[in-house]
C-alpha cells in the first residue's frame, strides 16, 4: 500500500489517533482505583470484583481483531463512534450494579468492548494504511504515547473525583468526559486520501489468517505479548491494593499510575524512533528483560513512597511501549492490508495474559493476604518473554534505509 498523504493530513491522522486512545486507555487504566470503593459499596469481595476486571481485560482483547476486521471492511470512523458510545454507557451503568454478573456486563462487556473498538488495533491500522512506510513507526509511537498521556491525566483525575463526588459520582463524570471523544471519530471516517490497496490478489482475510497463524514468528510474538498483558493487568488492577498493604495513602497509587503513564510517553516516542532503526525483536527482548529486573529490585527495596514512584517511572518507560515494535513486526511479516485484524489477534493474546494477571492477583490477595507469588510469577514470565522474542524472523534494517529515514522531512 502506498500513500501520498500531505504533512497536514498525516499529522491530523496521528494526533486524532493519539487523542482518541488517550480517552479510551485513560479510562481503562484508571479502573483499578475503583476496586476498593466497589468492594466497600457492594460487599462482593475483591476476588469477585477482580474476576469482573479480568473479564474486562479479556474482552478488550477479544474485541481487537473483530473491531479491526470491521474497520478494514467498513471504515474506521464508524467503529470508533460505536466504541466510544459503548464505553460511556458501560461506565454510566456500573454504579447501578450490585452483583458480580452486573459488573461483568457493564465493566467486562460494555466498557471493555467499547474501549477495545477505540484502541490500538483500529487506530494503528488506520494510520498504517494512510501513511508512508517511513512514518508508520513514528505514528504508532505517538498514538501509543496518547494512551500513556491518558493514564497520566485520568488516574489523578479519577482519584480526585472519587474523593470529591464519591465513586458513583466519579463514574458518571467519567462517562460524560468519555463522550467528548465522539467528534474525533468523524475525522477518520473517510478512506485515506491518496492511498491505494495492495495490488494483485492477496487471497482475502481468511488467507491472511491461515498464513499468519501458521507462522512460527507470529506465534512467538503472541507468546511474548501474553506476558506483557499479564504484567500490565496485574499492576493496573492490584497496584492500589499493594500500596494499601504497605500502609501508604491511596494517593500514592493514583500518582504511581500517573507516573507510569508519564514515563511511557517518553518510552512510546522512543520506541517509535527505535523501530525505524533497529530490529523490533531486540527492542522487545530488552523491554521484557528490564521488567524482570525491575520487579526483583522492587521486591528487595523498602516499601516507601519514593520506591513506588521510582518503580512506576522505571516500569512506565516500557509499559505500553511494546505496542510499536509489536505492530512493526506484524506489518513486516504480513504487510498493512489486514494489519488491524492481525495486530488485533496479537492484542487478544496480550489480553488473555491480562485476564490471568487481574484474576490471579485477586485470588492471591484473598488466599495469601499478599501478592508475593504474583510478583515472582511476573518476573519469571518477563524473563521468558525476553527470550522467546529472539528467534523471531525479522529482516535487518538496511543502513541506507536508516539514513534516509534520519533525514528531516521536507
Amino acid at each position: 500500500m502506498t500513500s501520498t498523504t500531505s504533512p497536514r493530513a498525516m499529522w491530523l491522522v496521528i494526533l486524532t489517533g493519539a487523542a482518541f486512545v488517550m480517552v479510551t486507555m485513560g479510562m481503562r487504566q484508571s479502573m483499578g482505583l475503583f476496586v476498593s470503593p466497589l468492594n466497600t459499596s457492594t460487599g462482593l469481595g475483591i476476588a469477585s470484583i477482580s474476576f469482573a476486571m479480568a473479564v474486562s481485560q479479556f474482552l478488550w482483547g477479544a474485541t481487537q481483531p473483530i473491531a479491526g476486521a470491521f474497520a478494514d471492511r467498513y471504515g474506521t470512523g464508524r467503529v470508533l463512534a460505536v466504541g466510544i458510545l459503548l464505553l460511556a454507557l458501560g461506565t454510566a451503568l456500573t454504579p447501578l450494579m450490585s452483583t458480580t454478573a452486573g459488573l461483568i456486563f457493564t465493566i467486562g462487556v460494555l466498557s471493555a468492548g467499547g474501549s477495545g473498538a477505540g484502541s490500538f488495533s483500529v487506530l494503528i491500522g488506520a494510520a498504517a494504511q494512510r501513511l508512508p512506510e517511513e512514518r508508520r513507526g513514528f505514528a504508532s509511537g505517538v498514538i501509543n504515547a496518547g494512551g500513556s498521556f491518558g493514564q497520566f491525566v485520568f488516574a489523578p483525575l479519577a482519584q480526585r473525583l472519587i474523593t470529591s463526588l464519591g465513586w458513583m459520582g466519579a463514574m458518571w463524570s467519567m462517562a460524560v468526559i468519555t463522550l467528548a471523544a465522539l467528534p474525533l471519530a468523524r475525522l477518520l471516517r473517510r478512506p485515506a486520501t491518496g492511498a491505494t490497496k495492495a495490488t494483485g490478489d492477496d487471497g482475502g482475510l481468511r488467507h491472511a489468517l491461515r498464513t499468519s497463524l501458521a507462522d512460527r514468528s507470529y506465534l512467538l510474538l503472541h507468546a511474548g505479548f501474553f506476558t506483557c498483558g499479564f504484567h500490565i493487568a496485574f499492576l493496573v488492577t492490584h497496584l492500589p491494593g499493594e500500596v494499601d498493604l504497605c500502609g501508604l495513602p491511596a494517593s500514592v497509587a493514583s500518582w504511581s499510575l500517573a507516573l507510569i503513564g508519564l514515563a511511557n510517553i517518553a518510552g512510546s516516542l522512543s520506541a517509535g524512533y527505535w523501530v525505524q532503526r533497529y530490529r523490533s525483536k531486540y527492542i522487545l527482548s530488552w523491554m521484557y528483560g528490564s521488567r524482570a529486573v525491575l520487579v526483583l529490585v522492587y521486591l528487595a527495596a523498602p516499601k516507601t513512597e519514593l520506591t513506588f514512584y521510582l518503580f512506576a517511572i522505571g516500569l512506565g518507560f516500557t509499559w505500553l511501549a511494546t505496542v510499536p515494535p509489536t505492530a512493526a513486526v506484524v506489518s513486516k511479516l504480513f504487510g498493512t492490508r489486514y494489519l488491524a485484524t492481525l495486530f488485533g489477534l496479537t492484542l487478544l493474546s496480550h489480553q488473555i495474559g491480562a485476564f490471568f494477571g487481574a484474576w490471579l492477583g485477586g485470588i492471591a490477595i484473598t488466599q495469601q493476604g499478599n501478592y508475593l507469588w504474583m510478583w515472582y510469577a511476573d518476573a519469571v514470565l518477563a524473563a521468558a518473554a525476553a527470550l522467546v522474542n529472539l528467534p523471531i524472523r525479522e529482516a535487518q534494517i538496511l543502513p541506507t534505509m536508516a539514513a534516509v529515514q534520519q533525514r528531516p522531512a521536507e
